[in-house]
């Protein structure tokens, strides 16, 4: 029993031409033989192409809708509509880049000059020039246009000549027949490799490809507020085109070194600092170590273990914003000896008694713990 026409297209029987289309072209391209080599593919594309052929037609369209394939018996080997002509088209350009017979603009392949290729490069930075940023000198090594031959890749006097294969076009064309027609499939030039000429005498410097490659220096500014992964762009610093092209970009990947002291997170700087118990009992004020060099820090009277103190401003200034800047967060960490010296012992446990706690050898409990054991 045939299947429905709409329902081979999976669409509606309410969808207008342009729906048609849409999923006609989306199953021609999933089912066509030579895209699709599955068993059965074939016939699932003629199938496909019977069923758009009739509703993509107006007439034949209302005569299967009122009398069904009997309405259109005999009419889907009349001819294509121009509606299924257009879209069989479209397709194979996509597939051949070309259609009956000639080769389309768009599947017509630059023989011109070309752009070169991006190049990247990784380079390592130190945990401050990452926050501050700064000029470094990089070498590098990228492809140039051959001075001798100015890119052409022909040795001076002469020049490079059409490619007799193709034309000078960097492609040809092969007649492919199908039960639908004849239609061209379009490859590069065997001959040529695409480029249209072909050079007789090559360039003694670069050997006929046009291009040199080159040793430099270049210098870079590195924004301050760069991190691991940071990407960035430089221009023009990429192998040069063929046939005297633009060159492309040069690309510098980012990494950066450890600190010993410090550590990031996003736009902040984190570090620890070990005081007395005595300094976090009486508060007090330190010099510390910053990206800025040394700054004060204030420690409260009582501050506690794993107390977190700012120092606003001393963090990473923002990327492209080098004005505003993260903070410095330090850990408090409290040190409490194993060992007191007498004269300690006896102010640690007068202190103990005005507080009523016990101390003593063996079994001391309360504030003073095993210090003095």
């Amino acid at each position: 029993m045939a299947r429905d026409y709409y329902e081979i297209l999976g669409v509606s029987r309410t969808a207008d031409k342009e729906e048609l289309k849409r999923a006609y072209r989306r199953l021609a391209r999933k089912y066509h033989p030579d895209v699709n080599k599955e068993p059965g593919a074939e016939e699932r594309f003629k199938e496909i192409s019977s069923a758009y052929e009739v509703l993509s037609d107006s007439e034949m369209k209302a005569r299967y809708d009122r009398f069904g394939e009997a309405g259109v018996s005999g009419g889907a080997a009349s001819g294509f509509s121009s509606d299924f002509s257009d879209s069989f088209a479209d397709i194979f350009e996509s597939f051949f880049s070309g259609f009956s017979g000639g080769v389309g603009t768009q599947g017509r392949r630059r023989t011109g000059p070309t752009r070169g290729d991006d190049l990247r490069l990784d380079l390592s930075l130190d945990f401050q020039d990452a926050i501050f940023g700064g000029d470094k000198e990089l070498t590098i090594k990228h492809l140039e246009t051959c001075e001798t031959c100015k890119g052409s890749g022909a040795k001076s006097g002469t020049r490079p000549q059409n490619c007799s294969t193709c034309g000078g076009t960097g492609q040809v064309r092969r007649a492919t027949r199908t039960p639908f027609g004849s239609f061209t499939q379009v490859s590069v030039c065997p001959s040529c490799n695409g480029n249209g000429q072909i050079i007789e005498e090559k360039c003694i410097s670069c050997g006929g490809r046009g291009q040199n490659e080159v040793t430099k220096k270049i210098k870079i500014t590195i924004p301050g507020g760069v991190d691991n992964g940071t990407r960035l762009r430089v221009s023009n610093e990429g192998d040069v085109g063929k046939m005297g092209g633009p060159p492309g970009d040069l690309y510098v990947f980012l990494s950066v070194k450890n600190h010993p002291e410090f550590k990031r997170d996003g736009i902040n700087i984190l570090s620890q600092l070990k005081v007395s118990y005595l300094q976090a009992i009486l508060g007090c004020s330190l010099e510390v170590n910053t990206v800025d060099g040394k700054s004060e820090l204030i420690i409260p009277p009582g501050t506690q273990p794993n107390t977190v103190l700012t120092l606003e401003d001393k963090g990473v200034p923002k990327l492209g914003n080098p004005v505003s800047r993260g903070d410095h967060l330090i850990t408090i960490e409290i040190d409490i000896p194993t060992k007191v010296t007498i004269e300690e012992r006896e102010l640690l446990e007068k202190l103990a008694s005005i507080k009523g706690e016990r101390t003593g050898k063996g079994g001391i409990e309360g504030f003073l713990g095993n210090l003095f054991h």
